[in-house]
C-alpha cells in the first residue's frame, strides 16, 4: 500500500517515504530523509535533510527531529518533542559573520528500538536513547539513556525500569523485576536490565 500524503505536506522529493505510512498536513520532510513503512508523522512534524526513521515509528503533532538523527523501529517521538543536533550553538562566529554549514558539523540523537520520547521532551546531541527506554515529558537528556530505563526531570535521570509494554516494572527482589502487564521477567547486573528471555531484546 503507498505512503498517505496530506496536500499540505512538503515532503522533498530526494526524500523517502516507506509503504503504507501516513504523513499529515504542514509535515516538512527534506532532502535525503528517509522515514519507513507503516509511520504515522504527525501534523506540523519537521524531519531534517538526511535524517532516518525505522519501520512503524510514530511521531507526534510538531516534533522536531533534526539531521542526522537516527531513529529506529518502533519509536515513539510525543508531541513538541525536540531531537538537536548542534553541541555549540551559535548564530553568528566569533568574528560576527553568520554561520553557514562549514561552520558547524551537526551530531545527532540516536533513538533505538521501540523507546518513547514523550511530550516536550529535548534530548540534546549526541546522546542515545537506548532499546525500548522511555523518556518522561518534559525531561530534557542531556547523558545516554539505558536500555529499558525510565528517566524523568531535568537534567533527565533513571527513576524506574519500564518493560516492552511501557509500565514500569514490579521489583521481585535480589535484582529481579516483573512486568505487570505481560509476566515478562528481568534481571538488573551493575546497572544494567536484560530480558531472562534472550528473544526479548
Amino acid at each position: 500500500m503507498v505512503a498517505h500524503i496530506d496536500p499540505t505536506a512538503d515532503v522533498h522529493k530526494n526524500a523517502k517515504v516507506g509503504e503504507s505510512t501516513t504523513v499529515w498536513g504542514l509535515t516538512h520532510i527534506r532532502e535525503g530523509a528517509s522515514v519507513g513503512g507503516e509511520c504515522t508523522i504527525g501534523r506540523g512534524v519537521y524531519i531534517g535533510p538526511g535524517a532516518s526513521l525505522g519501520d512503524g515509528c510514530k511521531v507526534q503533532n510538531h516534533a522536531l527531529v533534526y539531521e542526522p538523527a537516527r531513529v529506529e523501529d518502533g519509536v515513539f517521538i510525543g508531541p513538541a518533542a525536540v531531537l538537536t543536533n548542534d553541541s555549540h550553538p551559535r548564530a553568528i562566529t566569533p568574528e560576527g559573520k553568520p554561520k553557514d554549514a562549514e561552520d558547524w558539523t551537526p551530531v545527532g540523537v540516536t533513538v533505538r528500538r521501540g523507546a518513547s520520547i514523550g511530550a516536550r521532551a529535548v534530548c540534546v546531541a549526541p546522546v542515545t536513547v537506548g532499546r525500548w527506554a522511555m523518556v518522561a515529558a518534559g525531561s530534557v537528556v542531556t547523558r545516554d539513556v539505558p536500555d529499558f530505563a525510565l528517566v524523568a526531570g531535568v537534567p533527565a535521570r533513571r527513576v524506574r525500569w519500564v518493560g516492552r509494554a511501557g509500565a514500569p516494572l514490579e521489583d521481585a527482589g535480589d535484582g529481579h523485576f516483573v512486568c505487570p502487564r505481560t509476566g515478562e521477567r528481568y534481571t538488573e547486573t551493575d546497572g544494567t536490565l536484560r530480558p531472562d528471555d534472550p528473544h526479548l531484546s
